[in-house]
């Protein structure tokens, strides 16, 4: 599985870079298709905007976004929402009866 990181208006250092991935590469845990992770991070005015697109084996890609003044805090929430979408879609498909 590759994780990429993208920034925006922002420098990301590899304390940064070392805690996203370590964030970024939980979430095969909760659906074991999952190909690829794409994390974006862009500095707005006032807060960070974090963006992650998950790329799952035959499904459109997941996508979770949120904002929040700290950076740290901001991977947490989007992180937390992108198991939240993984862990749906598992159950989804898990009670799927034919």
């Amino acid at each position: 599985m590759q994780v990429n990181i993208t920034a925006r208006h922002i420098e990301v250092t590899p304390a940064i870079e070392e805690y996203i991935r370590r964030k970024a590469e939980r979430l095969p845990r909760y659906f074991d298709r999952v190909q690829q992770i794409d994390v974006v991070l862009e500095k707005l005015p006032h807060e960070y905007k974090v963006e992650i697109l998950t790329d799952v084996e035959k499904h459109r890609d997941f996508i979770a976004t949120g904002s929040h003044e700290d950076l740290y805090a901001c991977v947490d929430v989007v992180c937390d929402r992108a198991v939240r979408q993984l862990t749906d879609w598992n159950q989804r498909i898990k009670q799927h009866k034919p």
